[in-house]
């Protein structure tokens, strides 16, 4: 950040009186620029012993597979955001039910939060963010294919949960892959 977006000035990169860390504070209003992690909704949607999963058309990685999610939008609900992704990404409607995996993911600055949904009907499509979606049983799951450790890390709680037919919520951390 170099540009104040209240007045327009520079910006500095300094610990703000009264604070703890670095924050963009803008040299002639000083206005504090603060930057939070970015929300990421999405859900698990189930239809009898299947989830339904997308095919990525975008970046990052296009062309691999991924439960339904994306950025939660100002002014909505978490549970509204899932299901407004799940209809943007899969043209599929579903009923949201609880939170189930929550994990943060500081390197890049980002909190999922992913919940269980029913699929309401078998009308889905691909939508502009997705190249192909489809429902697949634990034996089918592509796994190697997946996009994230958080849609893997999920659909593994889901398919043990489901074997032993009690859903818990699940918190985890996704460190920063180690360079190679």
């Amino acid at each position: 950040m170099k540009f104040c977006s209240n007045c327009g000035a520079t910006v500095t990169h300094k610990i703000p009186a009264g604070d703890s860390l670095p924050r963009y504070v803008c040299d002639a209003c000083n206005t504090i620029h603060y930057q939070n992690p970015r929300m990421i909704v999405g859900c698990v949607p189930v239809w009898e012993d299947q989830v339904l999963l997308c095919k990525r058309a975008i970046e990052p990685r296009r062309g691999l597979w991924t439960v339904p999610a994306g950025f939660m939008e100002n002014g909505e609900t978490l549970d509204k955001g899932a299901a407004r992704e799940t209809l943007e990404e899969a043209n599929a409607r579903v009923e949201i039910g609880a939170l189930y995996a929550v994990y943060n993911i500081p390197h890049v600055n980002q909190v999922y939060l992913l919940f269980l949904a029913k699929l309401l009907d078998l009308n889905f499509h691909a939508g502009e963010e997705s190249l192909e979606t489809r429902l697949f049983r634990e034996d089918e799951i592509p796994w190697d294919q997946l996009a994230f450790a958080t849609v893997r890390n999920t659909l593994t709680h889901y398919f043990s949960d489901r074997a032993r037919n009690h859903f818990g919520f699940h918190l985890g951390t996704i460190e920063r892959p180690p360079r190679v």
